[in-house]
């Protein structure tokens, strides 16, 4: 569904992405593992046409992205999640479901978004600033879901969560699996990871440097420990 091949991508004259290369195949769950500073967010930003003079090539579902206007890749059915989830703060729940026009079809109704995230219903009228750390961020998530999105990219979604919201997050990611969706995590927290991708894709100093299957780091965990400095 989406190739990344030999990407060179670069904050203004510092170099960030050197030849970075992975594959994701439809209905999967992939993760970008790695310490700070890896370029793993820069990797999702290039996926979304965010910066200049990235080269190489970005193929979605046959599509060349590398070149495109930033406003036609959401278009083609990716949604990104960002750190910062960038909600809108003034506005209610209901209300940053349904500002963000659909970009595709196939988009959840507000009742399926509640059955995903039981945290909003009944929130429908909470000020976006008077949610809590995990509610803004099912929030994001179920603002894309809402737009049409169904190829997702999520930077850092358990950042600074209790575990027992990084257990409904968790859940959510597994049934938009199980519902056909193809997904990106860029996570700190492996152990998180683990227990919901399919494949990780390695960082460092930005470079892929290892691929490792899921069943791969259940029988050797300590391979991937080796990798992040655990």
């Amino acid at each position: 569904m989406l190739t990344v091949s030999n990407i060179n991508a670069f904050y203004g004259e510092s170099h960030i992405l050197h030849n970075v290369s992975f594959d994701i195949r439809k209905g999967e769950v992939v993760t970008l593992l790695g310490r700070n500073g890896a370029g793993k967010t820069t990797s999702l930003r290039a996926i979304m046409g965010n910066l200049k003079g990235t080269t190489g090539s970005i193929r979605f579902d046959g599509n060349e992205l590398i070149g495109r206007k930033i406003h036609e890749i959401p278009k083609l059915g990716i949604g990104y999640v960002p750190e910062e989830r960038a909600i809108f703060a003034s506005l209610n729940v209901l209300e940053n479901l349904l500002l963000p026009p659909a970009v595709a079809k196939g988009g959840m109704s507000v009742d399926e978004i509640y059955q995903l995230f039981p945290n909003l219903k009944g929130r429908d009228r909470t000020q976006g600033t008077r949610l809590s750390g995990g509610e803004q961020q099912m929030l994001a998530i179920a603002r894309i879901l809402r737009a049409g999105a169904r190829f997702i990219l999520l930077d850092e979604p358990t950042e600074g969560l209790a575990p027992v919201i990084i257990e409904q997050i968790g859940h959510a990611i597994l049934t938009l699996k199980n519902a056909g969706y193809t997904m990106i995590l860029v996570e700190q927290n492996f152990r998180f990871a683990t227990t919901i991708a399919d494949r990780h894709f390695v960082m460092e100093e930005g470079h892929v440097i290892d691929e490792l299957s899921a069943s791969e780091v259940l029988t050797n965990p300590a391979k991937l420990e080796r990798y992040l400095g655990v």
